[in-house]
């Protein structure tokens, strides 16, 4: 009874069904309040906030780093960076891909200019991936974009680091340039390389990419319909190249550059010291800067197909008969070899006959009795067909090699070309033919298979200049953090010795001194008031004799096979300090064009050193016009 009490004072069946109900129609209210919201936002607002959540993305972008900064050995810049604004377009923000195009080439069109990226839309748009449309646009065209913006969505302006070369054509062969990594190097997967990424495409720039790239940067920007900035959500800092100092001198090289000017060739400067290249010079040249903007391609077709090729080193890689200034090879295999004495007289009547062959010298009656002294001065054939014909082609080849001719002389460049110092074995293994004694004749006056660079002569005369040692030649002094701080230091570095007595150097400098000095010297045109000018001029032959040697001597050849002029010379005299070879190409005698050429790139070097002695040891007398006119 008392358990039947206690359910009957409960709550009745019917409270139960009002509370449920009441929950119920709660949770119905709350439902339908929520549904009706997401109607609203799916139906009435889904357009306006699809657009938002589309527009207001998120962009990881990658910061280019600077690159590491080019200077000359006194600290002169001749590389630096500027500026360059890319136009990039955005499909995932862009509603209408084509629409927005045509309206940017409707905006260029209004101010006469034009867009290059028409081809942009063949391509397959992946909606976060940018198209760059334009690179390296003008602050008029970055001007017209930034204020149109909201005609242009998904179109926008960024920024990176372009390279600057200050002197354009006068390093570019030593320098190179650089550009966008093309598919080929991605493939290859080195270095860490990616799409997009700037690296050295020739040159230096191209050697010591690895040090100069700096290390990539990157920031997470969220950004709204016109690409504008809302907030930086993180970034990383770039981290700079480093710099490279060179051995170059700029005020040697600009000297060597302007000595050039409208003619074709290559010229070095070196401290016979140490090895230190002081200047390089190949002409003609290009303009590094053409390919910061993606050179244009019929830009590059004319640089590529160019007879003249100015996009080669000449100084390294152009590879020319040394002529006469081979004399000096010859000369001291014959002192060595016990063949001549310093005394010994060759008698020189204008023609040397071997069988029924005529070998003439360029000196049409010829020089008379001379010895090796006077043979060298005045630079005489048939002297040296002579004794070439006693020494035989391996004995002049053995000495030749010992001055560094034929090998890479191992500077830093690429496309370094060995040149070619020919011998029997290399004839008859070539070839398959036997050497020719006629062969020797030619090899004896730098003709025939001989075939040296620039860079070789300056090597090998250097060699003699410094009493007997071959340096690898340095062009890069050290490479340094944007700190200043050396990261890596280039030592001079001895390559080997040429073993001549001190007798035979004597007998040959003497002559070089005389070539340039003495009456009927062929170098008088290098004469310096202020050094004395050691040197040996050259005259290689690009056609054969003797079936043009009456069209040469009356001068009715074509422009390309007139011959090379060359001049390799060092100075001062007694202590060596600057050793210069040039070679003009198709510019006639060396005398007259090369030996002109040295004499301007010695004045710079010598002038600048008057100067600096000056300034250092009076320079009190600098301050008055008439002594800065007598320096």
């Amino acid at each position: 009874m008392e358990n039947q009490c206690t359910l009957r004072n409960g709550p009745e069946p019917s409270e139960y069904r009002q509370r449920l109900n009441l929950i119920i129609a709660i949770v119905m209210a709350a439902a339908l309040v929520i549904v009706c919201r997401l109607w609203y936002l799916q139906v009435i607002k889904g357009d306006e906030l699809k657009q938002k959540s589309e527009n207001n993305s998120v962009r990881f972008r990658k910061i280019q780093p600077l690159r590491g900064l080019i200077l000359d050995r006194r600290g002169l810049t001749l590389v630096d960076n500027r500026p360059s604004f890319d136009v990039l377009y955005m499909p995932s923000r862009g509603r209408d891909h084509q629409q927005v195009f045509e309206t940017l080439k409707t905006l260029y069109a209004s101010k006469s200019f034009e867009l290059g990226a028409d081809a942009a839309l063949t391509k397959t748009l992946r909606p976060y991936l940018p198209v760059r449309l334009e690179k390296n646009v003008p602050l008029e065209k970055v001007a017209l974009v930034e204020t149109n913006a909201m005609t242009l969505p998904g179109v926008y302006v960024d920024v990176t680091p372009v390279r600057l070369y200050l002197d354009g054509e006068m390093l570019a062969p030593i320098i190179g340039y650089t550009g966008e990594i093309s598919k080929d190097e991605l493939l290859s997967g080195a270095d860490d390389y990616s799409s997009g990424d700037i690296l050295g495409k020739a040159g230096l720039e191209k050697v010591l990419d690895s040090y100069i790239r700096g290390r990539h940067g990157a920031e997470l920007v969220e950004v709204n319909v016109h690409g504008k900035e809302i907030k930086n959500l993180g970034r990383i800092d770039p981290v700079s190249g480093a710099n490279v100092v060179l051995t170059i001198d700029a005020d040697i090289q600009k000297a060597a550059w302007k000595a050039f000017e409208g003619k074709a060739g290559a010229a070095v400067v070196m401290d016979p010291r140490d090895g230190s290249i002081l200047a390089m010079v190949s002409a003609p040249s290009f303009d590094p800067n053409l390919f910061n903007s993606g050179i244009p391609q019929e830009e590059w077709i004319q640089l590529h197909t160019n007879p003249l090729n100015p996009l080669s080193n000449r100084a390294i890689s152009g590879q020319y008969p040394p002529g006469s200034t081979y004399k000096l090879i010859v000369a001291a295999a014959a002192l060595e070899e016990g063949i001549i004495k310093p005394e010994t007289k060759i008698h020189c009547n204008g023609t040397f006959e071997l069988g029924n062959r005529i070998y003439r010298c360029w000196k049409k009656h010829g020089h008379g009795s001379v010895d090796l002294n006077r043979a060298l001065v005045e630079s005489c054939d048939v002297y040296f067909y002579t004794v070439g014909k006693m020494l035989g082609v391996d004995k002049i080849a053995f000495y030749a090699k010992q001055f560094g001719l034929g090998e890479h002389t191992g500077i830093v460049l690429n496309h370094e070309r060995k040149g070619l110092i020919p011998t029997r074995d290399w004839k008859m293994a070539r070839r398959g033919e036997p050497w020719q004694l006629g062969e020797t004749i030619s090899v004896s006056i730098g003709q025939g298979f001989n075939l040296t660079t620039p860079l070789q002569l300056a090597v090998a005369y250097g060699a003699l200049a410094n009493g007997g040692t071959l340096w690898r030649p340095r062009l890069v002094e050290r490479i340094e953090r944007p700190d200043g701080k050396t990261l890596k230091e280039f030592h001079p570095e001895k390559k080997g010795d040429v073993k001549l007595s001190k007798q035979t150097q004597a007998i040959l400098k003497k002559a070089l001194w005389g070539a340039v000095n003495a009456p009927g010297g062929t170098g008088l045109a290098a004469r310096l008031a202020d050094a004395e000018v050691c040197g040996k001029t050259g005259t290689s032959q690009v056609i054969g004799l003797p079936q043009n040697e009456k069209a040469r001597r009356e001068k009715k050849i074509a422009a390309f096979h007139k011959d090379h002029a060359l001049f390799v010379c060092f100075a001062p005299a007694n202590n060596p300090e600057i050793v210069v070879a040039v070679i003009a190409e198709n510019a006639g005698s060396g005398g007259a064009v090369a030996a002109p050429i040295a004499r301007l790139i010695l004045a710079a070097h010598f002038d600048r050193k008057k100067k600096a002695q000056m300034g250092w040891q009076a320079p009190e007398l600098l301050a008055t016009d008439e002594n800065l006119h007598r320096q």
